[in-house]
Formats: C-alpha cells, sequence, structure tokens
C-alpha cells in the first residue's frame, strides 16, 4: 500500500483506536447495551439497505435502540 492510499484511512484508524480503548473500564451492564447497540445499528443499516423501505441511517438507529433495549434485558436475565 503507497503512502498517498494510507492517509484517508489513518483517522478513522486513529478514531477506532481511540473508542476502543474507551471501553476498558466497562462494567457487563455497559458491555451488553453497547454490544447490543451495535449489532442492532448494523443489522438496521443492512435491512435499510436491502428492504429500501427505511433509508439507512434510519435504520441503523431503530436497530441500535433495539438493540441497546435488548442488551439491557439480556443483561437483567443474567443477573
Amino acid at each position: 500500500m503507497t503512502s498517498r492510499a494510507f492517509r484517508p484511512a489513518f483517522p478513522a484508524l486513529a478514531l477506532s483506536a481511540l473508542l476502543l480503548a474507551g471501553c476498558a473500564g466497562m462494567g457487563d451492564t455497559e458491555q451488553r447495551v453497547l454490544t447490543g447497540a451495535a449489532i442492532g445499528a448494523g443489522a438496521g443499516a443492512g435491512l435499510g439497505a436491502v428492504t429500501g423501505g427505511l433509508s439507512i441511517p434510519a435504520g441503523a438507529i431503530i436497530g441500535a435502540g433495539a438493540g441497546a433495549l435488548t442488551g439491557v434485558v439480556v443483561d437483567q436475565v443474567k443477573k
């Protein structure tokens, strides 16, 4: 990979590293909510893209909310 091809990817990689470093001290509940939200956002964006019924950002937002709620429920069941 040439240095010019790497330049646009560097800020995204740096931001990803900072965001992951912020997750180091999270408790079980926070981890489950964040994981549920991330999975839900990905699934919602994917469904929005495939079906065309919703816009991709709207699908991601709805999916993130549903995933976070599911993460809370899973955490309560595990306790």
